[in-house]
């Protein structure tokens, strides 16, 4: 269980379906959003020990059951509050992208490239690159989607 600030209303269509991420997003959400503020109550993740400083971005449950074996791979080390595809796009990335980067930080970890993370993550974080995905107010929805002949 994670601990996080509430962006977006509950608000769903008449089958009971959420409705678009735009429309659900209340403006201080939007505001809290583009300053990575929504982020701060994870840190008593951290201090839990639930998450860490460093890893990748912890993601959905619905998720779970759409990684490939090499997606999956992402679970080998604790999640954290930012993470190499957060400071390579963030949420501009496609998923494909994002996951093979979550995989990439867990074969190559180290603290020297934690050290990295952090700091390139206040950069993003002051200039608020990639919060959200080209005509998307946030990011779409994982499909497990995956390119020919990759696993």
């Amino acid at each position: 269980m994670l601990v996080k600030f509430r962006t977006m209303t509950g608000a769903a269509d008449t089958d009971g379906r959420p409705l678009p991420d735009a429309d659900r997003l209340t403006r201080f959400g939007r505001f809290l959003r583009s300053t990575s503020l929504d982020e701060l109550p994870e840190l008593w993740n951290v201090l839990k020990g639930d998450m860490s400083l460093v890893g990748p971005r912890p993601l959905l449950m619905e998720y779970l059951p759409l990684y490939s074996p090499r997606q999956s791979r992402r679970h080998e080390v604790k999640p954290g509050l930012t993470g190499w595809a957060q400071v390579n796009g963030r949420n501009a990335l496609t998923w494909e992208d994002r996951l093979e980067m979550d995989v990439w930080y867990v074969e190559n970890r180290s603290w020297l490239l934690d050290l990295k993370i952090i700091w390139k993550t206040i950069g993003i974080v002051l200039h608020r690159e990639g919060i959200s995905q080209q005509g998307s107010a946030t990011m779409e929805k994982f499909q497990g989607k995956m390119k020919a002949g990759r696993q």
